[in-house]
Formats: structure tokens, sequence, C-alpha cells
């Protein structure tokens, strides 16, 4: 695999070299590309922007064949770094929109890139981006990422709770974080009820951080999100209580991990503690229990009985 692949711009030719020869140069080691571009082009990779790229090819292909892209697909990449795998994404759907913050690796994607027609290459934050500025509306397209670590948890939340949410996901990111994810009663947190209240997430594979250069210092993950909600699907989901309470609850019922949660929910409610004990017992639940120990479902079950004392 050459980044600079003989179908896209090479920018050695202004430095006299012609497309051929600057593949030649740099096969068959895609470090040694990736290096020599970042040399070219000034490009520094950053530990703050979570700029570690992929070296293995076969990751890229399983991110996109667990994305199961077709030519009917509009595509949302989110920090394509090199392009390595928005290659994959242009070969294999109608439209791609990607997003890429730093400004020194935008340029280079606009040269590579320069006869591609069913790509749109944008220079802004991702958690800036407005979908349906470029008609990306609700349900109409997939998002496809290798997902800087230090923006995780807004990104999720932006495209999860937002009003144009996508199809579905499939995101490579920090392997802990993924696991967390996907975690079921007993090992559940604030992350994984946030996604699961919304889709259904699931972890597809594991990269080791030697697949990546700059080699980071944990292991990533190819996490897919499917079956995401619609807003209206969400609101059937929790009849009886809005949104808001819910996360409220769910907060704080998290906010003292080791005690028990009804410690927790009579502090943060400010009610006593027989009340929460009754709204337990009232849900099936075990005096004793802990926030971790409650599923999705669960916690809607609990936020119905304890609704009436929120302010």
């Amino acid at each position: 695999m050459c980044l600079f692949s003989c179908s896209f711009a090479c920018p050695e030719r202004r430095e006299g070299f012609s497309c051929f020869n600057v593949c030649i140069f740099m096969e068959p080691n895609i470090l040694d590309q990736i290096k020599q571009i970042c040399k070219i082009y000034g490009i520094r990779p950053s530990r703050e922007k979570g700029q570690n790229f992929l070296i293995n090819p076969e990751i890229i292909k399983k991110i996109a064949a667990a994305a199961g892209l077709s030519p009917k697909d509009t595509v949302l990449e989110v920090g394509p770094g090199l392009g390595i795998l928005t290659e994959e994404l242009v070969k294999k759907t109608g439209r791609v929109v990607s997003v890429e913050l730093d400004r020194k690796l935008f340029d280079f994607l606009k040269v590579k890139f320069v006869n591609v027609k069913n790509l749109e290459l944008i220079n802004e934050d991702a958690l800036n981006f407005l979908a349906i500025s470029y008609k990306l509306k609700a349900k109409s397209y997939k998002i496809v990422a290798n997902l800087p670590y230090n923006i995780t948890s807004h990104f999720l939340k932006k495209f999860l709770t937002g009003p144009n949410k996508p199809e579905d996901m499939t995101l490579l990111l920090q392997k802990e974080v993924a696991q967390r994810i996907c975690a079921k009663p007993g090992e559940m947190s604030r992350l994984s009820v946030s996604v699961q209240l919304y889709g259904r997430p699931r972890i597809i594979d594991y990269a080791d951080k030697n697949n990546f250069w700059p080699k980071p210092a944990v292991d990533s993950a190819v996490l897919k999100i499917s079956e995401i909600k619609s807003q209206a699907e969400v609101d059937n989901y929790l009849a009886g209580i809005n949104e808001k309470n819910f996360w409220r609850i769910v907060k704080i019922g998290f906010s003292a991990k080791r005690k028990q949660l009804g410690n927790n929910l009579a502090a943060g409610l400010k009610i006593p503690a027989s009340e929460v004990k009754k709204s337990l017992n009232q849900a099936n639940f075990d005096e004793k229990i802990r926030a971790q120990n409650l599923s999705v479902s669960d916690w809607l079950a609990l936020a119905k009985k304890l609704v009436l004392y929120l302010d």
C-alpha cells in the first residue's frame, strides 16, 4: 500500500519526481512512507491531539468491513490523518465527508485526494461540526473514524444525543474505553449507560499499540455501535420520564462508586434513606445494590420510581 496512491496526486512531483518513482521509493514499508510524508509536510504527530497513525493495513480492512459499506452509503470520517482509511472509504461508498482539525494534515489530504470526486474534506474541529450543514440528515449516514482518545466521550455524546444522529458508528478507540462502553451489569459505568441507552455497542476486534506510529501507551479496539435510536425512539423508550431527569438520577447514582446506590441517591436527592429503600424495593432491587450492577432498563425502572423526588 502506498500512501501516495497512483490514483491520487503526489506532492513529490513538485520536487521533480514522477509518481512511479515515489511509489517505488516508498514501497513496501508504510511506516517509512508516513515518516517521509511528515518530513515533507512538516507534520509532527501530537500526543495532545491523539495523532497516532495506523501502520497495519489489515486493521484498516477490518474497520471498513465492520462498517458494512456499500456504494449507496454516505460516510462521515473523523480524524482521517494521512488518509489511509479514507482510501478504503472512497472506494466503497458513494460519498465521504472527512473532517480533519490539523491544518498540515488537511493540506496533505487536499493534495493526495485532489482528483477524488466523492470526497469532501473539511478543516474543522469535529466537536463543532454541524452534520446538517453538509446535508447529513438523521439516519442518512454512517460514521467511521480512527478516533483521537481525548475526544471520545464528547464525540459520542454529540452524535448519540444530537439532532442528526448517524445510522451507526464504527470506531477505532482505546481498548479500555471500548470495554467500558460494552460492559455488562456488575461493571457498568456512566459511560456504558450513556452509550447503551442510545445504541447497541460491540467490540469487533482489538489492535495492539504496535500497529501505530508514534506508538501510543495503550492498545485499541474496533467498536461498532449499531441500532442507534432516533430521538423519537429514545423518548418512547423513556416514556414516563424525560431524558434530563433520567440522566440526573444516573449521575447521582454513580456519584460515589464505592458507596451503595441507596446512599448515593439519598444524599444526592436530599431525601430520607427510607424513601430510597422503598423505591428500590418497588423496583425489585436489593437495598445494598451498587450503581455498577444496574442495566439501562434497570435505571429506567428505578428512575420512574424516583422522579417524584426531583425538583
